[in-house]
Order: structure tokens, then sequence, then C-alpha cells
């Protein structure tokens, strides 16, 4: 398996107890929550695999268990974090409050920055060989936040996350292409938060 393939399995157990609220205007379904004991008999699975595939064979891979469980927890938290955010985000647009553009800002700052970090840590980046992305922003608010709220679950329910067994190139590119979407995104919309706020 090659490298991406092989850190994408980190990500499997993250994925299924967090994202619990779906996006307004029809959006997908929520990913299920696993059973506590299967999760725990997938996390298992799941780091022995990475560690055996990914240990000591890598240039930048941690050198040693302290550093692995660092890097794991630390990916663990990001990714719980961004999923986090959207569902406060996804709340916020199902709420018949105007948008707080300062959580607004806030919210898709710290996507930004932990999609980064996972983008980073997971060598996520998009490849010499992919078309670049360049995204923009619907001019409404509550479009531009569910269109990021799409990207993300489309990142987290993509099939090569969900089942480590996988080797798709296909959904590995889309997973990337995801990926950087939301950080695209997540920057273009709090610059517009940003604006806003002043205006008003």
């Amino acid at each position: 398996m090659n490298r991406l393939t092989n850190a994408l399995i980190l990500l499997l157990f993250f994925v299924a107890p967090v994202l619990s609220q779906s996006v307004p205007s029809g959006g997908a379904p929520v990913i299920d929550r696993m059973a506590n004991t299967d999760r725990i008999r997938q996390q298992d699975i799941s780091r022995r695999e990475y560690q055996l595939r990914n240990f000591g064979t890598e240039p930048n891979a941690p050198k040693d268990e302290r550093q692995l469980k660092a890097l794991m927890a630390q990916t663990e938290e990001d990714f719980t974090r961004i999923l986090t955010v959207h569902n406060e985000i996804a709340r916020a647009l199902s709420s018949k409050k105007d948008l707080d553009y300062h959580f607004v800002s806030d919210a898709t700052a710290e996507i930004k920055k932990r999609a980064s970090r996972v983008q980073s840590s997971l060598g996520l980046h998009l490849s010499p060989d992919d078309a670049p992305i360049k995204e923009t922003s619907p001019p409404d608010m509550n479009d531009s936040l569910i269109k990021l709220c799409k990207e993300i679950r489309s990142f987290v329910t993509n099939p090569i996350i969900e089942n480590p067994n996988l080797v798709d190139a296909t959904q590995l590119t889309r997973a990337r292409r995801d990926l950087e979407s939301v950080i695209q995104l997540s920057v273009l919309i709090k610059k517009d938060a940003e604006k806003l706020s002043r205006k008003n």
C-alpha cells in the first residue's frame, strides 16, 4: 500500500462517533454511531495496522512509540474538533437567529487550522499530478457554510477512510481534494465573515 492509504487507517476510528448532525437543505444522511465494543476493537486493529505498516518505514515517520502515540492523539483531537465545529455550524444554520459573524470567523479559523494539520500529518496534500483547486464561496453566507459542511462530510465519509482495506486511487484523490476544499473554503468564509462583522 502507498503511504497515504496507510495513513488513512489512523482516521478510521475517529469518524463514526462524532459527526452526529446533518446539514440543512437536504444534506446526506449523518454517520451512524458504532457500538462501543466494536469501536474499541476497531481502534486496536487500526492502531496495530498503522504501527506495523508505517513504523520506521517513512523518513518522517515517528521514531518511537511515544512519538507515534503523540501523533495519533493530535490527529484524533484535530479530526474531532473539525467534526464538532461542523455540528456547531449546522446548529447555527438550523437556528432561526441571525448568523453571528464572530462565531463564523472563529469556527472557520479553527477548521482551517485543524484541517491543515491533518493534511500535513497524514500527507494528504494534492500531488503534482492533481489538478489545482481554486475554491470560490457563494455570495450568500448560509450557502457558503452549507457548502463547507458538505465538503467536510464528503471527506469523512470517503470509502477509503471508512474501509482501511480499500485501495482505490480515485477515492484517495477525492479525499485529498475534499480536504483541500475544506481548507480553502474556510479561509474564504472567514474573510467574508470578518467583512460582514465590520459592516454590522
